[in-house]
């Protein structure tokens, strides 16, 4: 379980194919290496991924993780080259601060960046879901796009905008986000369920 802060913004070192259509993709973080434990769970731009390999090189540390082909063709992963930069989030500990919303890792599908808009402040996005997604998607509801919690602004139709301050676009990979970018996208999971309550009845 995860909130959608994003604590580290990680970078592609390595994607390699393995076995039973598997691949290893190698990333650096800033997270101590003694508190990368083989076996949890990692929050890689909204994709919770296990590690199973961690070192050093250089001074930096990194860990390694295995994706499925299915993963990368129904999330952003299989667009990860070298040097991609990846927000990173390990698990929620009881007692942990919920300062986002309660993020599963689980995506949902991809939205496209349609514009940016560049203002004094802040930068506006007006992205759109797939179809199938966006009657989950509210005005002054939450959305977890490539790991990062955000409120919703605006709704219309299968687009939706949101607002990024300035600190989110520095520390996250959202600030290099253009039109025609994919993002992984995350509807907020209690809108899943009151949806399915409403289809119950």
């Amino acid at each position: 379980m995860f909130t959608g802060i994003v604590t580290d913004l990680g970078e592609v070192r390595s994607i390699k194919a393995r076995a039973n259509n598997l691949h290893r993709i190698t990333l650096y973080t800033r997270y101590p290496r003694a508190e990368l434990v083989e076996g949890a769970s990692v929050a890689c731009s909204g994709v919770c991924l296990t590690v199973v390999d961690t070192g050093e090189e250089d001074g930096r540390a990194w860990f390694a993780v295995d994706a499925a082909d299915e993963t990368l063709r129904v999330t952003g992963v299989g667009a990860w080259r070298h040097g991609t930069r990846v927000n990173l989030e390990r698990p929620l500990k009881v007692g942990d601060e919920l300062g986002g919303l309660i993020v599963a890792g689980h995506v949902d599908g991809l939205a496209r960046v349609v514009a940016r808009e560049d203002m004094t402040d802040m930068a506006r996005f007006t992205l759109r879901a797939p179809h199938e997604l966006a009657h989950f998607i509210a005005a002054k509801g939450s959305v977890t796009l490539d790991g990062v919690s955000l409120t919703v602004n605006s709704v219309s139709g299968d687009d939706f905008t949101v607002l990024i301050i300035p600190h989110t676009l520095k520390v996250t990979s959202l600030g290099a986000l253009k039109a025609g970018d994919d993002v992984n996208l995350e509807i907020d999971t209690i809108a899943r369920y009151a949806a399915r309550l409403m289809e119950a009845k």
